[in-house]
């Protein structure tokens, strides 16, 4: 007799509607009273992701059809965030892969989907958003056959059964003929398509690790399917590490995961996806087993990282006034702390005590943990990212390359083709429809860098891009992302309204007045390559005779303002971003203009 579970995760590229869909799933399965409102977006707990709109973590929950109970795994679409998709795939016998009725298939859509086919999960096509302005779902569904024929799918993933509807209004359907009513058809499909979980109840207790969680009664949470045999609270059992060796525990308590939290339970059973706790350290990828003897669960690998950022102690003139966690200790302690649960990201310390090398995916990903750390009470100071280069058996030096893929308004691509053909960028194809054209290119990592906001400036905001790891190959040459200098203070102190009068004309200004700056930040853009000192603090001398100008009004410019993302890609080698709870600040590396002016004529720093 077939198990009453179904475990499936829903993939997509970003802004495909996965969540939306969750929404919706939840809704049909009751999770929901008649008298509750119904929260959009549920699954999306963090802040973050309810700002960016984006999903960052995986996120598990449960919804019951009939007599099946179904774990749905909600992942995220955005490229730097690949690694969350790639370990819940362990968990999960089936996805839902969704498609925009209108973008067809995308960069992440390709990567999320030969994750899926690689591990032999069952495929059911979801065509959202059909009732988006010129969708043309007919047009999608043979895209999406493409794909699966380069991907070179079985026959049986070939071969995967096609729903469309609209996750937002609430209905699917098996053909575009059929009346739109509910959102049955899909439930029908994932019960008849996803097999039952390979499990087996009567085998020794063994549980893959793929997600940590925190309880705020219990402590840590090890989330994961079970894979044989059953555990209960109080249950001793073997946490087996990567390293080959083993420690004991003892279950304190079981969860299950439905609708929008986690429920107590008298015990995890073979199939389905539980979490347990009673670990002080536990981490992804380790198995949980009745015995030491148990054999260990083989973990999915996961994309190498292709970026590098140093985090370090902010030192800066105003360093605590603004966050409460500033030591080096805190810090340190910190950034380990995320590694445990975000297997993408590593950390390793430098020769320095209070500099730490920070490899992940890519800045988005950086940027997310740096504005966690913030919301936190962190103070901490972030580096340019950089890409991780490798020696081929020559002993020559390889980069990351990446697809690009950029849909923009027609009259748009001129500029942007320019702009990419100064970041050695190769065009691969180019498709026209519907007024818009879509760009496919291979790029270096370190020519992308930045990108995305002259994207966004060329196109007023209408163009969109994704891209996708492709491979390392040999260096792309020298790539100049930013063509102009900055302004630097030279001063400390409080920026006045004169002094920025006179300065606006110097170029674009980061700062207004009653800014506090400090010698050494940068307070602007100089449109020429060099960087200029300046005195924002600078006061209008007094004199005992009535000045002609006096009261006339100071007319200034409103300064550019910078978010953690764009800060960062927008800094050059020899500067950082300082980021506190409530300010985000670029400077120099070394504050000193003497000192920087000692290190640009090869000297080495003093101390």
């Amino acid at each position: 007799m077939s198990q009453p579970i179904r475990n499936i995760a829903i993939i997509a590229h970003v802004d495909h509607g996965k969540t939306t869909l969750v929404d919706q799933l939840l809704k049909a399965g009751g999770v929901y009273r008649d008298n509750q409102a119904v929260v959009e977006r549920a699954m999306d707990s963090m802040d973050l992701e309810r700002e960016k709109g984006i999903t960052i973590k995986a996120k598990n929950t449960s919804v019951r059809w009939k007599e099946f109970i179904i774990n749905i795994v909600d992942t995220p679409g955005h490229a730097d965030f690949g690694g969350e998709v790639e370990r819940v795939m362990k968990m999960v016998d089936g996805v839902l892969l969704l498609v925009d009725a209108y973008d067809g298939p995308q960069a992440q859509t390709r990567f999320v989907l030969k994750k899926a086919l690689a591990n032999g999960l069952k495929t059911i096509v979801v065509i959202n958003k059909i009732d988006r302005e010129n969708a043309d779902p007919k047009a999608v569904h043979d895209k999406v056959l493409e794909l699966f024929m380069e991907l070179e799918a079985s026959e049986d993933q070939f071969n995967a059964p096609f729903l469309y509807g609209s996750g937002r209004a609430g209905y699917m359907m098996h053909h575009l003929t059929d009346k739109p009513t509910d959102m049955a058809p899909l439930f029908e499909a994932i019960i008849s398509r996803v097999n039952p979980p390979e499990a087996y109840p009567e085998q020794p207790f063994r549980m893959l690790i793929s997600n940590i969680g925190w309880d705020n009664y219990v402590g840590r949470v090890a989330i994961g399917k079970v894979n044989s045999g059953s555990v209960s609270t109080g249950d001793r059992i073997f946490i087996l590490r990567g390293d080959g060796t083993s420690s004991p525990a003892k279950i304190t308590k079981v969860f299950e995961y439905s609708g929008l939290g986690q429920t107590d339970s008298a015990a995890g059973v073979a199939g389905n996806i539980i979490g347990v706790a009673g670990f002080d350290e536990v981490t992804i990828g380790e198995t949980l087993g009745a015995t030491a003897a148990v054999e260990r669960i083989p973990f999915v690998d996961i994309d190498p990282p292709t970026i590098s950022m140093q985090f370090a102690v902010n030192d800066g003139p105003l360093a605590g006034q603004d966050g409460k966690l500033v030591t080096s200790r805190q810090i340190r302690e910190r950034l380990y702390r995320e590694v445990k649960t975000n297997i993408s990201i590593n950390v390793s310390d430098t020769d320095k005590s209070t500099v730490w090398n920070v490899v992940a995916r890519g800045a988005m990903q950086v940027a997310v943990l740096v504005e966690t750390m913030r919301r936190e009470g962190f103070e901490v100071l972030v580096s340019r990212p950089e890409v991780i280069t490798k020696k081929d058996e020559e002993g020559n030096t390889l980069e990351p390359y990446e697809h690009l893929y950029i849909e923009l308004p027609e009259e748009c691509q001129g500029g942007i083709i320019k702009n990419l053909a100064q970041r050695r960028a190769q065009l691969v194809n180019m498709s026209p429809h519907h007024g818009r054209v879509t760009l496919e290119y291979v790029i270096s990592t370190r020519g992308l860098i930045g990108f995305e906001f002259d994207l966004m400036s060329l196109t007023s905001g209408q163009g969109v891009m994704s891209h996708l790891f492709k491979e390392y190959a040999p260096m792309s040459g020298e790539i100049t992302t930013r063509i102009t200098g900055t302004l630097v203070s030279m001063d400390t102190g409080e920026c006045t309204a004169y002094s920025l009068e006179s300065l606006q004309d110097r170029g674009k200004l980061f700062v207004t007045f009653g800014d506090m700056v400090y010698n050494g930040m940068i307070v602007g853009e100089n449109p020429r390559t060099e960087d200029m000192p300046i005195n924002p603090t600078k006061e209008k001398a007094l004199s005992n005779v009535r000045s002609s100008g006096e009261g006339k009004g100071v007319m200034l410019i409103p300064p550019l303002r910078f978010s953690l993302e764009r800060a960062l890609e927008y800094i050059a080698p020899d500067e950082y971003v300082e980021a506190t709870p409530s300010t985000i600040r670029l400077r120099k590396k070394i504050l000193d203009a003497n000192e920087r002016r000692r290190v640009s004529k090869g000297a080495a720093p003093r101390g």
